[in-house]
C-alpha cells in the first residue's frame, strides 16, 4: 500500500468537508493501492471548533507542506494562498484548488504550472458539476463557438426571490441571512465571481492566455422588482449570464443580466441550479447543470481531482 501525504490549506466549510470526504472514501483509495495521510491543515485559529476527523493536525505553521506530495487549497483569497503555494509549485509538486479568483487574477504566475499539468481545479467553476474536465479533454476535438452560463448561486437565489415578489433589498438580506452572500456582497452581486469563473473557462475554449481584465462586467444591483415582473409578463426570466462568443473576429466575454425565454436551457435545466450551455460545430449543443456551490458539493470535485492525481492523470491543461 502506497502512502500519499496530503496538506490542506484552510478549514472552513469546504476544507472540513474535503477532510471528511477523504476519510469517507478510504476504501476507494485503498482499491487503488493508496492510503491517504493528512500531514496538516493550515488554519488561522487552532482553537476554533471544527468538524474534522479525529486526530487531524491543525496548525498556523505552513511548514508541514514540506512533507506533502500534494496540497489542497481551500483558503480563498488571492495573495496569501499564492504566497504559500508558489514555492511548493516551484518544487514541481501538484496543487488542487477551487480558487477561481486566484486562477483568474494571477494567471501570469500560475499558467506555466497549469501547462505542466500541476494544477487541478475542476471545482473552481461549477463546484461538483464537471465542466472543466470535458472542456480540457474530449471537447477539444470540436470547434468551440459559444457558451452561456449561470455561475453564481447568490445571484440565482436573489433573482428567484424577486420573482416571488420580494424587492432586491429584501432578497439580498435573505441571501445574507442564509449565508449565501457575504458582507459586503459585491463579489457576488457585482458579477465579479462570475467573471472569475468565465475567465477560467475561456482559457479552455478560446485563448489559453485569456485575461480577467478582458471580461466586461455588470452585476444585478440595479435590477428592480418591476424589471423582473416585466420579464415574467413577457414569458422571460432575468438571469446573470456569463457569455463567451466571437464578435468582429475577436473573443468577447461578458457578464451581465439578460432576459431569456422560459424555454432557454438556463431557465429550465438550470432553473434553480448553476448551468452552462456549450456550443461547438461538431459536438453540437451541450448542457451542464447541477450544484454549483456548497461545502460537500465542492469537496466532491476536489477529492475527485485528488483521485485523478493518484491514478496519474495530469491536471487541467489550458490551451497553449
Amino acid at each position: 500500500m502506497r502512502t500519499v501525504t496530503v496538506g490542506v490549506l484552510g478549514s472552513g466549510t469546504v476544507g472540513q468537508d474535503v477532510l471528511n470526504l477523504i476519510r469517507r472514501r478510504e476504501s476507494v483509495f485503498a482499491d487503488l493501492g493508496v492510503r491517504v495521510e493528512i500531514a496538516g491543515v493550515l488554519v488561522r485559529d487552532v482553537h476554533k471548533v471544527r468538524n474534522v476527523p479525529d486526530g487531524t493536525r491543525v496548525t498556523t505553521d505552513p511548514g508541514f507542506l514540506q512533507e506533502c506530495g500534494v496540497v489542497i487549497e481551500a483558503m480563498g483569497g488571492v495573495e496569501r494562498p499564492l504566497e504559500i503555494l508558489a514555492p511548493y509549485l516551484r518544487s514541481g509538486r501538484p496543487v488542487i484548488t477551487a480558487n477561481k479568483a486566484l486562477l483568474a487574477e494571477r494567471w501570469d504566475v500560475l499558467r506555466d504550472y497549469a501547462l505542466a499539468g500541476s494544477l487541478y481545479y475542476e471545482a473552481s467553476v461549477m463546484a461538483g458539476t464537471p465542466v472543466i474536465g470535458p472542456m480540457s479533454t474530449v471537447l477539444r476535438a470540436s470547434t468551440f463557438t459559444r457558451l452561456q452560463a449561470v455561475l453564481n448561486g447568490t445571484c440565482l437565489y436573489i433573482l428567484s426571490q424577486m420573482e416571488a415578489g420580494r424587492d432586491y433589498a429584501q432578497a439580498l438580506a435573505e441571501a445574507q441571512a442564509l449565508g449565501y452572500a457575504e458582507t459586503p456582497p459585491t463579489l457576488d452581486v457585482g458579477g465579479f465571481d462570475t467573471a472569475h469563473k468565465l475567465t477560467v473557462l475561456a482559457r479552455f475554449c478560446a485563448d489559453g492566455r485569456f485575461p480577467y481584465s478582458a471580461v466586461q462586467v455588470r452585476g444585478i444591483e440595479d435590477i428592480t422588482l418591476q424589471d423582473v415582473q416585466d420579464a415574467r409578463a413577457a414569458g422571460e426570466r432575468i438571469k446573470l449570464v456569463a457569455e463567451l462568443r466571437r464578435s468582429g473576429g475577436a473573443w468577447q466575454a461578458t457578464v451581465a443580466p439578460q432576459r431569456l425565454p422560459l424555454d432557454h436551457p438556463l431557465c429550465n435545466a438550470g432553473a434553480s441550479r448553476n448551468a452552462l450551455v456549450y456550443e461547438g460545430e461538431e459536438c453540437g449543443t451541450l448542457i451542464f447543470a447541477g450544484g454549483g456551490a456548497g461545502g460537500m458539493i465542492t469537496a466532491s470535485a476536489m477529492v475527485g481531482d485528488l483521485l485523478d492525481w493518484v491514478i496519474g492523470f495530469p491536471g487541467h491543461v489550458p490551451l497553449h
